[in-house]
């Protein structure tokens, strides 16, 4: 029986998230499998992976033959570097410790660089939204001032007019105010002489 190390996908339409699972090679590729491994979701930044690494490791040692993806995947995990160690170790180019020894200071060293992606990604998103806030306030400004300066235009005519129309109406009371001025005269001149 030829095994293969490969995806069976799963999860819902647009989104898709995969177990890595031991299956015959004659096996539809959601259909019977021998072992689940883990799962890899490819919809994070970076993808998320959850291995069974000794699992994985087993496999890989006895033959099982994985697809591309799951190869990268495997590697990027450290199950080939260990499967490499390992064969140092059998060959006795260093012992166990060393090996283990080997093993974790790249398994830090990746958690590093993995952590350093997250941040920079957190830190981007952080400006754009910064940058877009800042944009959103300007355009608000520029908006404003145009809101204000028709205001200010607006109540400019309005103040226009009613001087207009204060200035058309003073004439007429003028005209009847000769006529009720004359009547007050007379009586304040009057109470002058007395």
């Amino acid at each position: 029986m030829a095994t293969k190390i490969r995806l069976q996908r799963g999860g819902r339409k647009g989104y898709a998230f995969y177990s890595i699972v031991i299956a015959d090679a004659r096996a539809p590729r959601d259909g019977r499998f021998v072992e689940k491994i883990g799962t890899f979701n490819p919809n994070t930044n970076p993808a998320t992976v959850d291995l069974k690494f000794d699992r994985a490791l087993y496999w890989v040692e006895t033959g099982a033959q994985p697809t591309d993806t799951v190869r990268n995947i495997l590697k990027s995990e450290g199950v080939y570097l260990m499967k490499h160690l390992r064969g140092g170790v059998k060959k006795g180019a260093f012992d166990e410790a060393t090996c283990q020894q080997k093993f974790d200071a790249w398994k830090t060293e990746k958690v590093q660089k993995n952590d350093a992606v997250r941040d920079q990604d957190a830190k981007a998103r952080k400006e754009a939204a910064t940058k877009g806030l800042e944009a959103e306030k300007k355009v608000n400004e520029a908006i404003a001032k145009k809101v204000a300066e028709k205001k200010a235009a607006e109540a400019a005519a309005k103040a226009e007019a009613e001087a207009q129309a204060a200035a058309e109406a003073a004439p007429a009371e003028e005209a009847a105010a000769p006529v009720v001025e004359a009547p007050q005269q007379e009586a304040a001149e009057a109470p002058a002489e007395a």
